[in-house]
């Protein structure tokens, strides 16, 4: 499908621009992707802004993917030349992690430093991502734990800020912003599937027929755990008329199939029908 997906607000141009002055102060990117969808959650042009600068990649909410195929994911990331971890942002052990993989992509500068006689610098570190992909809540996490600290640097655009995450590790905060278009309509769907761009650009039905055909073919398991009486055999329509009559989903006496793919779509982004990763290495 190649219908564009418009989907741009004026504030995420502006933060856009922000991020190209910025990245030359950095010397590391923490790049965040949903674990359920790794590629389609990449912002392409931050990704090619940023390309040159050493990067570790945080598949986060990998507490709703499927955890083989998140780590299939990671050797793939691996495999392209950056480091790759996948968190639960909830958990501080995870959070912890992604501290020590940050510093350790320090090292080399500061024994740089050091071999000239020089004080070992921390590394500055931004992050990137689109929206609803945890960016917030990891900042929230790094600064509360370890007490941020706000510095005007001179030199650098008016009101630099910087949060001092370790002596190790300093983080340049950045928004979350999507691609201006999406040219493949299927990565908009997947956008819409896991929360990032909303629902509502996307016909519901068009969405929830797409998605419960693919995990019916991936993860029926998943579904019948959900819905026991669902068949294998069941069609997308025989199946939402199904969950609506159970669940009594009904308008004017008829199924209101409408309302029973609503719930569905939400209790799928939820992780409420179990651990479910959209795209697949293979």
């Amino acid at each position: 499908m190649s219908t564009q997906i418009h989907w741009f607000p004026g504030h995420m141009k502006k933060a856009q621009i922000e991020i190209e002055k910025k990245v030359k102060l950095v010397d590391c990117v923490i790049e965040l992707l949903d674990a359920r969808i790794p590629l389609a959650s990449r912002n392409e042009t931050l990704y090619k802004i940023t390309q040159n600068k050493l990067r570790l990649v945080v598949l986060t909410k990998s507490d709703l993917a499927d955890p083989e195929m998140t780590k299939k994911w990671a050797n793939y990331f691996e495999s392209k030349g950056s480091a790759v971890i996948f968190a639960d942002l909830n958990k501080s052990s995870d959070i912890q992690n992604i501290i020590k993989n940050v510093e350790k992509l320090g090292e080399a500068k500061q024994q740089k430093l050091i071999s000239k006689g020089m004080k070992p610098q921390p590394i500055r570190a931004m992050i990137i991502g689109i929206p609803n992909v945890g960016k917030s809540t990891l900042i929230n996490k790094l600064a509360k734990r370890h007490s941020a600290s706000v510095q005007n640097k001179p030199g650098h655009t008016k009101s630099q800020q910087l949060i001092k995450v370790s002596n190790r590790f300093e983080l340049l905060d950045t928004p979350g912003i999507l691609q201006n278009s999406y040219e493949d309509k299927k990565q908009a769907m997947l956008l819409a599937l896991t929360g990032s761009i909303k629902r509502e650009i996307l016909p519901t039905e068009e969405v929830a027929e797409t998605a419960f055909n693919y995990v019916k073919e991936f993860y029926f398991k998943n579904l019948q755990e959900r819905f026991a009486y669902l068949e294998e055999k069941d069609s997308f329509i025989d199946a939402f008329a199904k969950i609506a009559r159970s669940r009594g989903y009904l308008s004017k006496g008829l199924e209101d199939t409408g309302k029973a793919m609503e719930v569905f779509l939400n209790e799928l982004k939820n992780g409420q029908i179990g651990r479910v990763s959209f795209e697949r290495v293979d």
